[in-house]
Formats: structure tokens, sequence, C-alpha cells
């Protein structure tokens, strides 16, 4: 193995272990206590008597939508990682490709006998930080949710309140006692949790993921519309994800946007800043090419004669010609190529 495709290091190990997996191993965890548990208590969000934006009719469970959530985890999760997975493998076989990649990325040498192939490393380090911002988009969507306790479209359906005791006669009239429901309290306590759409967010996050490393690692000459359509293809299937969630009377329409911006941000600044849009962390230097002026236009400048050059190709032209002496008075004006400039040998002192 060459000695300048290596990298001694002892301590990527260690700081994977001690570092990387314990930041992961609680992110995870944080998720967990925000989506199987009752740690953080919702925000109780007041209405209005009769608001017809949350009137819609009850769609039914989650189960039931024309997306089901376990689906859309699965899918969600499984292909970007299996799209990182075949394409970081596929690189690595064709020979092109893997000069380019043994390029940019050197083997770590942690010991005598262990060796981090770069094939491994941008494997974990891409994957790693895609199941990272899963778990941190889910977290901040369940803290959002948390935090506003913003009513979903079907609120009043599922709440059925008792109005007996308040004066809901005007529409107008603002309801902030949180007790007044009389329906499934599972349900009731689901509805209040609709800002932002957490399928929108997750569906766009996985989606501009793994399209910024399909455009950016991914290279086709025989193709230019290929990519660009799976790119495409991926995007609109997450952008027909929140839309589903408004037309089945999930989610607002304000939830949904706010779940593609928050998705699509935290994908953008982990496939920017923290994978440098998937390059190689060691990536050699290209050589500048030197530059060709051949061909390019150029700038013309007045010339400007010097007096002593002129003086000179005066005193030779007066020399071969054995012309009269320039202390005569009438002493004739001669005409000199430099510059076409008409001197007077009187004038010079000559």
């Amino acid at each position: 193995m060459a000695s300048d495709n290596t990298h001694r290091s002892y301590s990527i190990i260690p700081c994977f272990i001690f570092v990387e997996l314990v930041i992961m191993a609680g992110t995870v965890l944080l998720a967990y206590y925000f989506e199987c548990t009752d740690t953080f208590g919702i925000h109780i969000q007041g209405f209005f008597c009769n608001d017809a934006d949350l009137m819609k009719p009850y769609p039914g469970a989650e189960e039931s939508s024309f997306v089901p959530p376990l689906i859309l985890y699965c899918v969600v999760a499984a292909a970007p990682t299996a799209i990182i997975f075949v394409g970081e493998i596929s690189m690595y076989i064709m020979k092109p490709t893997r000069e380019a990649l043994i390029a940019q990325e050197k083997t770590i040498v942690t010991g005598e006998c262990c060796y981090l192939n770069p094939l491994i490393r941008r494997i974990i380090r891409f994957i790693g930080v895609f199941a990272f911002g899963l778990f941190a988009t889910d977290i901040f969507v369940n803290a959002g949710q948390v935090a506003t306790g913003n009513l979903a479209p079907y609120f009043l359906s599922v709440c059925k309140p008792n109005y007996t005791g308040m004066d809901c006669h005007f529409n107008y009239q603002f309801i902030a006692n949180g007790n007044i429901c009389t329906g499934n309290q599972v349900v009731v306590e689901r509805a209040r949790r609709s800002f932002p759409s957490k399928d929108a967010s997750l569906s766009v996050y996985s989606a501009v993921y793994v399209t910024m490393y399909i455009t950016s690692t991914i290279k086709t000459k025989s193709s230019r519309l290929a990519k660009p359509v799976l790119c495409l293809g991926i995007l609109c299937a997450a952008f027909l994800t929140g839309l589903n969630r408004v037309s089945e009377y999930r989610n607002h329409c304000s939830d949904v946007i706010a779940g593609f911006i928050l998705g699509s941000s935290i994908a953008l600044f982990l496939g920017i800043c923290v994978v440098n849009n998937f390059k190689g962390t060691h990536s050699t230097p290209t050589k500048q090419k030197q530059e060709d002026y051949r061909g390019l236009p150029l700038m013309t400048f007045p010339r400007v004669e010097s007096p002593l050059e002129t003086l000179s190709a005066v005193t030779l032209v007066f020399k071969k010609h054995n012309g009269p002496t320039p202390a005569d008075d009438n002493a004739p004006q001669i005409i000199t190529d430099c510059g076409n400039l008409t001197l007077d040998f009187k004038q010079l002192g000559l």
C-alpha cells in the first residue's frame, strides 16, 4: 500500500466510540422520550366556538391514511440508506471512480494491523450523519408540537366540547378551558399535535439528503436527464406526502409548509456543513493549469518616445548624410522615423 494514501491516527476509534456514539445514543434516547412517553406535556391551546377551520371531519386513525406512518418511516429510513450503500460500493468497484475515491479519502491506520478502508469510512460517515439528522428532525418536530399545541383541522370533531355553561352564542367567543372536551382523550391529544407536520418534515429531509448525495457523487456522462429525473421524482414523492396530509384534513397547509422548511433546512445543513457535499476529507489539490493567452484580445497602449532615443537617432542620420553642422543658423530640419518628430538642430544646441 502506498504510503501517500495512508494516514496514521490513534484517536479516530476512541473519538468514534466515546464521542460520536454517545451523542448518537443521546439523540435516539431523546427522540424516544418525545415519541413514546408523556415526559413532556403538551401545551393546551384554546379555540373559538364553532371555528370552521377546526370542524373538518375526522379522517380516522393514522394507519388508515393513504400513506401509513409505518410504511412512510420505513421508506424514509431505508431508501436513502440503500441508495448510499449501493452507490458507494458501485463507485468503489469501477476503476475510474475508485481511483478518484482513493485520491480523496486516505486509508486510516489505527494500529499495527488495523486499517480503515475509504469505502468503509464513507459508508459509515454518510449513513451515520443521515441517521443522526433523521432523529434530530423527529426531535425538532415533536418539540414544536409539544410547545405550540396547535390544533388539527378535525379537532372539534373529536373533542366534542361540552358547551354547557359556556357562552357560545357568538362564534368569536374564545374558550381556554382544556377540560371541555368529552371525546376520546388519546385522539384529542393527538389532535393537539399538528404543527409542524411530522410526515412532511421526515419525508422532505430524506428526499433532500439523498438528492444531494446523488447529484454530488454519481456522475453520468452518457445521459444528461437520468439523474435529474431521479432526483425530481424523489422530491415529488416527498411533496405529495405533504399534500396528502392536507387533503385528508390531518394537517393545516401552514403545518406542512413548516415541516418542509424544517426538514430541508436540516438536510442542507448536514449535507453542506457536516459531510462537505459528500466530498473526501483529504482531497488532493489539483495542479493549476498554465494560462494560455493565445486567442485573447490584446490591449494596445500609445507609444511614448524617450528624448535620449530621439536625439541618438537624429545624430546617426546626420552623420550618414554629412549634412551641414548644427551650429549653422540655416541648418535644415531633419525628419526622423522615431515618433514622427520634427527637430531643429539649433534648438537642440548641437
